[in-house]
């Protein structure tokens, strides 16, 4: 056992200082950003924030959606058991705005092999799950990129620098960085495992971009604040579930003004794609009530403003210089419980 000293915070734990700035209005800030990947050697433009492969976000209605915003989806896993649909959504699809999603077990593999074999233009491949720590994860990553030499992959997710480095090492371009900290993960409470998400982002961003790779941070924000602060600790991308979810274009049904909304390891999501909790294993995920929020239209643009008040409240003209011009104040705990109330 050790005990690491050094305080590591989370999103509420900061706050962006002001500076002076020469821009003289919000639509001057250019949210695009423009990446190189390195294992595929492709390159991709656009708005770099990414709905979640969960229930009720990563939907092919909200790839359509969000893709008119130069946005990204990572689609649901359960979508690779769904040939037609996924063929009938291809034609519609802009091809640099999306993910198919996998697990890493043999049938996933399977799946992804068919899919990825009988729609040539599908370039970007999302491996998922929760623990990026166990040696198989890096195993099927590195085995994924054999396979598949030309795709960008995105893998994840995990919160050190050391595990940021290996999965870039066996081929991931993106790595996927966060545990626990979604608003329907339960993982910190069940299992006691964690790291504060704006530390994660911090760490594993400086990791990856010294290996010319790059990282997505998955999880924890609430609000357009959050996301500014991810972009601002270094994030290439920022992937939202909760912020995303209760809108039209995921689906479900609306009930009083609400939409059921959970984790992908709650027990919830068990029953649906698993027929239930396996008996060696613990639910580590919540089912909750949203609000309807109606088209994801309104949502995105509230968000989109809200980046571009950050880079003028900093003197950043475009969403790639933020993170130049981001300095962070650490708030006290007892003002923090203030702004959250």
């Amino acid at each position: 056992m050790r005990i690491e000293d050094e305080v590591k915070l989370d999103f509420k734990d900061v706050l962006i200082r002001p500076k002076r700035s020469t821009l003289s209005s919000r639509k001057n800030v250019d949210l695009t950003r423009k990446y190189k990947f390195k294992h595929s050697q492709k390159e991709w433009t656009g708005v770099p924030v990414m709905a979640s492969n969960m229930d009720g976000v990563g939907t092919f209605e909200m790839a359509l959606a969000l893709q008119e915003h130069s946005m990204f989806t990572c689609l649901v896993k359960n979508y690779n058991t769904d040939i037609d649909n996924w063929a009938k959504f291809n034609k519609q699809g802009k091809h640099e705005h999306y993910a198919v999603s996998t697990g890493i077990s043999d049938d996933d593999f399977d799946r992804l092999n068919i899919i990825l074999t009988g729609m040539y233009s599908i370039k970007f491949i999302c491996i998922d799950v929760a623990n990026g720590y166990s040696e198989y994860f890096g195993d099927f990553v590195a085995k994924v990129r054999a396979k598949f030499p030309s795709h960008t992959i995105i893998a994840g997710n995990v919160v050190t620098a050391d595990m940021t480095q290996e999965l870039i090492l066996r081929g991931a371009d993106i790595v996927k960085v966060g545990i626990g900290p979604g608003s329907v993960c339960t993982t910190r409470i069940q299992t006691g495992v964690g790291y504060p998400q704006l530390s994660a982002i911090i760490e594993c961003a400086d990791a990856a971009h010294g290996l010319g790779g790059h990282i997505v941070a998955d999880g924890g924000c609430t609000c357009p604040g959050d996301v500014a602060k991810a972009f601002g600790a270094g994030a290439d991308f920022v992937m939202l579930g909760g912020m995303l979810a209760g809108h039209d274009e995921g689906g479900g049904e609306v009930k009083d003004n609400k939409i059921t909304f959970y984790g992908m390891s709650s027990d919830t999501a068990m029953e649906k794609h698993s027929g239930g909790v396996a008996e060696y294993r613990s639910s580590e995920g919540r089912t909750v009530e949203l609000l309807y929020k109606g088209p994801v239209v309104r949502t995105v643009l509230d968000l989109l403003g809200g980046l571009r008040s950050t880079c003028t409240y900093v003197g950043a003209p475009s969403l790639k210089q933020l993170s130049k011009c981001t300095t962070f104040i650490k708030v006290g705990r007892q003002i923090n419980d203030v702004f959250l109330k």
